[in-house]
């Protein structure tokens, strides 16, 4: 083997390494971070037919179970955290980068094609990190329900 084949392979290989090595660093969405995310679920209770205009009390979501996606593109939680006695939750230890909390929720509208009104459904909230060490306090996430 020539020497300037020899270099050229070393050389290559030297670049190949230290491309994989940067790759296998770069941080994505999850844990392992310094950043958390906060916020609260709050109820709003309406009728058992979900015929009032407006809810007969708004109250915290207590032991209430909120999920989180690491990233925009996943279908399956992550993580998931019961809510405190004032509805509130906390998710610790995260990477910047986009979140997607979601709650179950009653469907007030019957939009789940076949089911009937007051099934539970999925309400989503996104939040993004964009900074390490921070705390980020997201909407308060409004789930309906008829309990009266």
């Amino acid at each position: 083997m020539r020497i300037s084949s020899l270099i050229n392979f070393h050389s290559n290989t030297i670049i190949l390494l230290i491309g994989f090595f940067l790759y296998g660093c770069e941080k994505t969405e999850g844990p392992g971070g310094t950043s958390t995310i906060k916020g609260k679920i709050i109820v709003h209770d309406f009728d058992a037919a979900f015929q009032s205009a407006v809810p007969i009390s708004i109250f915290p979501a207590i032991d209430h179970d909120i999920f989180i996606l690491y990233g925009l593109d996943h279908t399956t939680y992550d993580d998931d955290y019961k809510t405190s006695y004032d509805g509130s939750y906390e998710f610790k230890y995260l990477q910047k980068g986009h979140y997607r909390l979601f709650a179950y929720s009653k469907d007030s509208t019957g939009a789940k094609i076949g089911f009937p009104k007051g099934d539970d459904i999925p309400v989503f909230i996104d939040v993004e990190i964009t900074s390490n060490g921070t705390v980020v306090i997201g909407p308060d996430l409004i789930i309906l329900d008829n309990n009266q």
